[in-house]
């Protein structure tokens, strides 16, 4: 279609969209007119006038200009070369850089039209440029990202009204005394306070300040993965790290030896976030990393932890009992805290009287005595369980068994009247009973006093964005699917993208899990100094799913991936 001679000629992606009748003259004349009057783009009037989307937008215009089209969703900023180009080009003509090779450089771009943004790069750079084409929406979040400097943001924030409240008195007084060493700079007060709402906000289980010799960044823990989310300026790294000391009570002039703390943030009046803070000395400074500990994740219920209905009527059932030992297995961040309390959530009636030693107690529990473990104050597990047992205890948590002595205290409280419930490192739930033995557990006390074992891992789940996927017979298979499961009607699911799930296709976590009641003929097992491999062959005979085989029902329903389900059990 021949634009109005009379009228100013379209130019661009407008006016190839017309040429090719993908929309009218008068459409995209308004859609530019809009962008023009509201300060956005073509591309954004047009998604939000329902005429096209950008990722037809995107298709569209690979195809025209013969550009290859790029999903961001599968790009790692953390691999965007620093310094490609000037951050003012990026934020003046959209564009990032993705990758440079040798003398050429890789540009992600909306709108490939846009040939005096390619031939300014092409000027500053001295490098042949590679356009790739992507969608709007996944590349302006990038773009805002890189334009802004670091110390914009930082000056920013200084007028900005942040109505966060670090609560802790002696934290507090502590400031005070320190105000004449310590950071009055407000934007990196404020900037502190900004980077743990957005954690906060972003569901993060972790906050890494990290130092390094010529930049400094900020990482969040979402959903298992670490990305980076900000890179100040690296002549502020010890202003943070004396801030997040001094709130957190500790020696802001040591810098030699690692040191942990804790600190309270105030949301409401009703909802407050402790972060358990935790420094380490590296080679260009101090190294802190923030565990963020949410008092609503201790009290999900255990229908939202992602036990199958067996698995939780055998967890529900060991608790309950009057006496014995209930174990969780699993590597670092795989949820067993969460799990135990749940537990603890379930029995903390006003009847019971429940008391837990922790390293450190991570998220206070109204109604139920937590201890903190001192190993220099001689403070330790085992010198906290005798205590208990002095104290009229009906349950007793005991955050980790980590030795012999620990673990024969454990055993003789469980013996003697009451629930003792702990956490062990090992792979699996067959593996924990043979660890308690080579510990040195006598093999009758294991048999006698453990009731239950569950091992666990986390998944990502997937994002409601979730796609259909089809899978060869012979991969699912291996997966470890049977010839039955490929016969039901069921879908397997992978990621996405959206903007609820910022692109990765997850949002969330769930609980893979193999629940193992200690039945008589394990006990025979263990007695007859069975090992683990013949523990868990007998358990697969009582019905018990191993980690595999949780993770694939998972999969079949659609919860999460078979991807993650092939990463986190591992098998």
């Amino acid at each position: 279609m021949a634009a109005n001679p009379q009228q100013a000629p379209l130019s661009g992606l407008a006016r190839a969209l017309v040429q090719a009748g993908r929309l009218k003259e008068a459409e995209a004349e308004a859609l530019l007119a809009q962008a023009a009057a509201s300060g956005s783009t073509f591309i954004e009037q047009s998604a939000n006038a329902k005429k096209l989307t950008p990722l037809q937008i995107a298709s569209f215009a690979a195809e025209t200009f013969g550009y290859p089209l790029f999903d961001l969703a599968a790009f790692d900023d953390a691999h965007i070369p620093a310094n490609a180009i000037d951050r003012k080009l990026i934020g003046t003509h959209k564009v990032i850089p993705l990758h440079k090779r040798g003398n050429r450089l890789t540009i992600a771009t909306a709108d490939p039209t846009n040939l005096r943004a390619l031939d300014e790069i092409r000027f500053q750079t001295s490098l042949v440029v590679d356009p790739v084409v992507v969608e709007e929406p996944k590349l302006l979040p990038l773009v805002t990202k890189l334009s802004e400097t670091a110390e914009d943001s930082l000056k920013s924030l200084a007028s900005e009204d942040i109505n966060l409240e670090f609560t802790d008195e002696d934290a507090q007084s502590a400031a005070e005394e320190a105000s004449s060493m310590e950071v009055d700079d407000a934007p990196v007060v404020k900037f502190i306070q900004k980077m743990l709402l957005d954690a906060i906000n972003d569901g993060a289980s972790d906050i890494h300040f990290e130092p390094y010799e010529k930049f400094y960044r900020i990482r969040f823990r979402v959903d298992g993965i670490l990305r980076e989310v900000a890179t100040p300026p690296l002549v502020i790294k010890d202003k943070i790290a004396s801030r997040i000391k001094v709130i957190s009570r500790l020696n802001i002039a040591e810098k030699r030896v690692p040191q942990d703390g804790r600190m309270k943030l105030v949301l409401s009046k009703s909802r407050s976030i402790d972060f358990r803070v935790s420094t380490l000395p590296t080679l260009h400074g101090e190294k802190i990393v923030l565990r963020i500990l949410d008092p609503s994740s201790a009290t999900l219920g255990i229908e939202a932890l992602g036990y199958d209905p067996d698995q939780k009527e055998f967890l529900l059932d060991a608790v309950n009992r009057p006496y014995g030992m209930v174990l969780v297995t699993g590597p670092t961040g795989s949820g067993k805290t969460v799990s135990l309390y749940t537990c603890l959530n379930i029995l903390n009636k006003p009847g019971i009287n429940i008391s837990t030693a922790e390293d450190p107690a991570e998220i206070p529990l109204p109604g139920i005595n937590q201890v903190n473990v001192d190993d220099r104050a001689g403070l330790t597990f085992p010198a906290a369980l005798k205590s208990f047992l002095r104290q009229d205890p009906d349950i007793i948590m005991v955050g980790e068994i980590r030795d012999l002595e620990t673990a024969e205290i454990a055993v003789k409280a469980a013996q003697t009247g009451h629930m003792v419930l702990s956490t062990l490192h090992t792979n699996d739930a067959p593996q924990t009973l043979t660890r308690l033995a080579n510990m040195g557990v006598p093999l009758f006390n294991i048999a006698s006093s453990v009731l239950l074992i569950t091992a666990q891992r986390l998944a990502r789940r997937l994002c409601n964005c979730k796609v259909p996927l089809e899978t060869p017979t012979e991969a699912l298979l291996n997966a470890g699917f049977t010839e039955a499961d490929i016969d039901g009607t069921w879908t397997l699911y992978g990621p996405g993208g959206c903007d609820r799930c910022k692109g990765s296709g997850y949002k969330g976590r769930v609980g893979i899990y193999q629940v193992m009641p200690v039945t008589e003929e394990i006990s025979r097992i263990i007695l007859a100094g069975g090992n683990a491999l013949d523990i868990a062959a007998q358990a697969q005979r009582e019905g018990v799913k191993d980690l595999r085989r949780s993770g694939l029902i998972k999969a079949m329903q659609g919860v999460t991936s078979l991807e993650e389900v092939l990463n986190t059990t591992n098998a």
